[in-house]
């Protein structure tokens, strides 16, 4: 059976852009949990007293928890619900802001972050999803983007809530004690989190794929005209009878191809290297030359670059589509890094190299930081969509790893300099990746993408006819 395209829907906007920001600020504290250690690894260091391996190790636990929060989410969401997955994310951030706070050794520390990790991946996944099913097509790319745009306000804001910790006292002060006041401080936003999430409705795409069609019918009123939501109905009951819903759809040749871009996309993501930035990035400066106070101040730059670029993927991803931004932000990116890389080679200016670690930061913030969640969002058919992404954010937070582990070890072995250049070239495969392989997915509804999917030939090409 083929739907038929209907009249542009009237959206309520009243309604639904109060749930789409209380789902986003599962973002916010995905950014918080993540960032927050970029003001806390140096005192780490001094109090545990760790080696390179062990500092990788303590910046990078949270991302442990990330992959294996990103494993269980998409088989727990597809089995309890977005909602209540969001909710039981929202207890694992409070628990470990509260147990990071606490550690006696680093390894008590590694568990404490690991539980926010789950959190992390959990909502990593969960949250975009949620909101790509929520979303009426025309807006879904600027919807979604609110996730990253609450990433990116987590992040500012812990920046500059470590700053201000940071002067509360002396650097003794800072390493027996600071730290654990940084740690501690994403309580209140995780509990908030929490008591909002239970008041938004369950996806109405999750609610059909368990029979549950009058509930569905009802959420999709209040986000759109009852025609549409109508039609809305029918296309996701239409696509539902084509799927099986097991793992094996998901690796079925007429989707493989939309895993493999999934997966490519979130590996590209991350290999260029941001989390190496938001993660180490008093610790970039002062390597070359600045003060412990000026390096934090460049960080809270860092997180205000971050957050105000992420409008301009609010602005233009349903403008210009997702693939355009995408080759825009992994070129300049590619070049910014290559910068960054020869300042370091040149020993070049403290204020230099901020500048050029804004462009790439602004770079990732308009293009690939938003636009690979709302791609991975959009491309797997409804029944499997939990799954997919699970595979798709596996893939992600592993990379995240990875790149997380080993600068600290890259930067002892070849520089600096060596180190932002692989990132550099990382970006150029990128851009090559999205002008060969990611098909454009602006302005149709989850079910058309899933059936420019189904008719294709398992043979043909990699890109779908959207």
């Amino acid at each position: 059976m083929e739907i038929a395209k209907h009249r542009e829907p009237t959206i309520r906007y009243r309604y639904l852009l109060p749930v789409t920001i209380t789902a986003a600020l599962g973002g916010f504290l995905f950014g918080y949990d993540t960032a927050v250690i970029s003001g806390c690894i140096g005192y780490l260091t001094d109090f545990f007293g760790l080696n390179d391996a062990q500092k990788g190790w303590a910046a990078s636990s949270a991302l442990v928890g990330c992959i294996g929060g990103a494993l269980a989410a998409g088989f727990i969401s597809d089995a309890i619900g977005r909602k209540r997955t969001l909710l039981l994310c929202s207890l694992l951030f409070a628990a470990s802001a509260v147990c990071s706070a606490l550690p006696r050794t680093l390894a008590e520390l590694a568990v404490a972050r690991i539980l926010g990790g789950l959190a992390v991946g959990g909502a990593s996944m969960t949250v975009p999803m949620y909101i790509a099913e929520l979303a009426p097509e025309k807006i879904r790319g600027r919807l979604v983007s609110l996730y990253q745009l609450a990433i990116v306000v987590g992040i500012s804001l812990v920046f500059f809530v470590n700053m201000l910790i940071h002067g509360q006292g002396s650097e003794a002060w800072n390493t027996e004690t600071g730290w654990r006041w940084m740690f501690a401080s994403e309580t209140l936003p995780a509990l908030l989190f929490g008591v909002l999430i239970m008041l938004v409705p369950e996806s109405p795409r999750w609610l059909m794929a368990r029979g549950r069609r009058d509930r569905a019918k009802d959420v999709l009123e209040r986000i759109v005209d009852p025609d549409s939501a109508g039609l809305v109905l029918a296309q996701i009951e239409d696509s539902l009878r084509h799927e099986t819903g097991g793992f094996r759809e998901v690796i079925a040749p007429e989707f493989r191809p939309a895993l493999l871009i999934g997966i490519c996309l979130a590996l590209f993501q991350q290999f260029s290297g941001i989390n190496a930035i938001l993660y180490y990035a008093p610790e970039i400066f002062k390597a070359i030359g600045a003060e412990a106070s000026s390096a934090f101040r460049q960080a809270v730059v860092i997180g205000a670059v971050n957050f105000s670029f992420t409008f301009v993927a609010i602005w233009l991803v349903d403008r210009l589509g997702r693939k355009t931004l995408m080759l825009g932000g992994s070129l300049l990116q590619a070049a910014a890094l290559a910068a960054v890389g020869w300042i370091y080679y040149v020993n070049g200016s403290n204020a230099l190299l901020l500048v050029f670690v804004l462009i790439y930061v602004a770079a990732f913030c308009a293009a690939m930081g938003p636009v690979v969640w709302i791609v991975i969002s959009e491309i797997f058919p409804n029944k499997v969509r939990g799954r997919a992404m699970t595979v798709a954010t596996f893939a992600l937070w592993t990379a995240c790893y990875l790149v997380s582990q080993t600068y600290p070890m890259l930067v002892k072995q070849i520089g600096n300099a060596p180190t932002f250049q692989i990132y550099s070239i990382l970006s150029l495969l990128t851009f090559c990746f999205v002008w060969s392989s990611v098909p454009e997915t602006k302005g149709r509804t989850l079910e058309e993408i899933e059936a420019a999917w189904l008719q294709q030939r398992p043979s043909s090409s990699s890109n779908p006819p959207l």
